[in-house]
């Protein structure tokens, strides 16, 4: 894959992507610059993966996005990998690459919970979940907690050491619930390393929020 080709495809994919962005401030199409940079640096361990397609996936994985409290929420990258199939073959999309790339979509939820099973979905899959993770992560679990109507944390136990963790009830509680289990679940090597160092970042915080909450 020749970066001319990723190139020329790229301002095609984010037309696309605009399209189809809302209000949504964590899923906007920043977060689908940010989700591509990571495959990019991920793709440097991974040449034997196919960047055009990566690069698809990252762009358009959340053409269709539900809220976390949605009943159908399992549902979109389903969704997503439909419609972005329609999408691409009306652009005249690598059609030998379009089985790749929805299933590379379909499987980087962690709502949906579907294996990856080609390496440009594991790299699509990382990149996604590294977005969860370190300062723009942190940024974005408070702007979807306000989003759900939840509090900072418990007004006693910012730590839940002596009750059981709820991230709906309690944004705080999501770094626990959720983000510190991703570095173990990531796909590649590179996505275990980076997501290590950025979790650091989300540890650190929750010290230091419990600390000044605690006065």
């Amino acid at each position: 894959m020749s970066i001319d080709e990723l190139t020329a495809w790229r301002p095609r994919l984010q037309a696309l992507a605009s399209a189809a962005c809302g209000d949504d401030g964590a899923h906007d199409i920043n977060h689908l610059h940010r989700v591509w940079r990571n495959a990019q640096a991920l793709l440097a361990s991974h040449p034997e993966a196919d960047a055009l397609a990566v690069m698809a996936a990252c762009y358009l994985h959340d053409l269709v996005n539900l809220p976390k409290n949605h009943p159908q929420r399992a549902m979109a990258s389903r969704q997503s990998a439909e419609l972005a199939r329609r999408e691409l073959a009306a652009i005249e999309f690598p059609a030998a690459k379009l089985d790749s790339v929805a299933h590379a979509i379909e499987t980087h939820s962690f709502s949906a919970a579907l294996p990856p099973r080609t390496i440009e979905a594991q790299l699509v899959q990382d990149a996604d979940r590294l977005d969860a993770l370190g300062a723009v992560g942190l940024a974005r679990l408070f702007y979807i907690a306000g989003q759900m109507g939840s509090a900072l944390a418990h007004p006693s136990d910012p730590l839940a050491l002596e009750r059981e963790r709820d991230d709906r009830a309690y944004a705080l509680d999501h770094i626990d619930v959720k983000l510190a289990r991703l570095p173990a679940m990531m796909q590649t090597a590179a996505g275990r390393a980076l997501a290590q160092a950025r979790l650091a970042q989300l540890t650190a915080f929750r010290a230091a929020f419990a600390q000044e909450w605690a006065l």
